[in-house]
């Protein structure tokens, strides 16, 4: 599933294309909105907000859009031959005299009121990347529920919008503990630091076309600290090539059964409310399954 900085970087593609241009072509694929016809009303901009991608349009409209697991929106130019599935996959186009957005496979397409864009979004915790972020209220809503596993509670978009499985495993990684250690046994100090530290992840990818976490985590974290990766021990076996070059981008997402890159001990892999979670069960602390 697109995280918020994928979200983010579609929101700035389809802005640059789109706002400021009138619509020539408009067609939206799902039967409750199949009869509207946004042609001749300009585009004035296109927003992410968490995960969910808000397109606000001449005379008070806004198109809400959610990619979930493998939605997409591409940009064409006017010659250029659309890919991105076949046609039958097509959910939405929207398109000016210089470019056509076309949305692929998106689970949710709805066209409402843009001063109603809170029944879409208002549930939404603060966003990690937008300009509403608030790590003190983030903080307070994944400490509302101290039982909580922690990598459940990353998850939720109702404590703060942006994190995805592959942030969730990969800030449990770097606080030491398992996903599925409860909120309120993290140890003192840990859960603000993370907080700030998924913030600052998703800045330093928002303009990535490669995510990674193995490089920023460890410039950006302070060393000796409860966030930065503990040293790998000596174990005796050959230690891991660094965690810093290129093809080694994340530290524990969709690597199960190879060799954690601090410890060498095998990545495991077990089903977290139906989200594949891959933890080092040397380097992470925690109830495991």
């Amino acid at each position: 599933m697109p995280e918020g900085d994928t979200v983010l970087q579609t929101a700035t593609r389809l802005h640059a294309a789109l706002a400021g241009q009138v619509l020539t072509r408009s067609d939206l694929r799902v039967p409750r909105f199949a009869t509207a016809d946004l042609t001749g009303r300009t585009v004035l901009d296109v927003t992410a907000r968490g995960k969910h991608l808000l397109t606000r349009i001449e005379g008070g409209l806004t198109l809400h859009s959610h990619l979930r697991m493998d939605g997409a929106w591409r940009v064409f130019a006017p010659d250029e031959r659309w890919r991105g599935g076949p046609g039958h996959q097509i959910r939405a186009i929207l398109g000016n005299t210089e470019h056509t957005a076309v949305g692929y496979r998106l689970p949710v397409l709805e066209l409402l009121r843009t001063d109603e864009e809170d029944r879409a979004v208002g549930h939404l915790g603060p966003d990690l990347l937008g300009p509403d972020w608030d790590p003190g209220l983030a903080l307070d809503r994944l400490l509302a529920a101290p039982d909580r596993p922690l990598g459940e509670a990353l998850l939720d978009q109702r404590n703060l919008a942006g994190i995805g499985n592959v942030y969730k495993c990969e800030l449990c990684f770097l606080a030491r503990v398992t996903p599925w250690l409860p909120v309120g046994a993290l140890p003192d100090g840990v859960l603000p630091r993370l907080v700030a530290l998924a913030e600052r992840l998703l800045h330093a990818n928002r303009d990535r076309p490669t995510r990674t976490t193995t490089i920023t985590s460890e410039l950006r974290t302070p060393p000796n600290r409860d966030l930065a990766p503990r040293p790998a021990p000596d174990t005796g076996r050959p230690r891991p090539r660094p965690p810093h070059r290129v093809q080694e981008r994340l530290y524990v997402y969709g690597r199960a059964r190879r060799p954690c890159l601090r410890c060498g001990t095998p990545i495991r892999l077990a089903d977290q409310d139906d989200r594949p979670t891959y933890w080092c069960p040397r380097c992470q602390s925690g109830p495991t399954p």
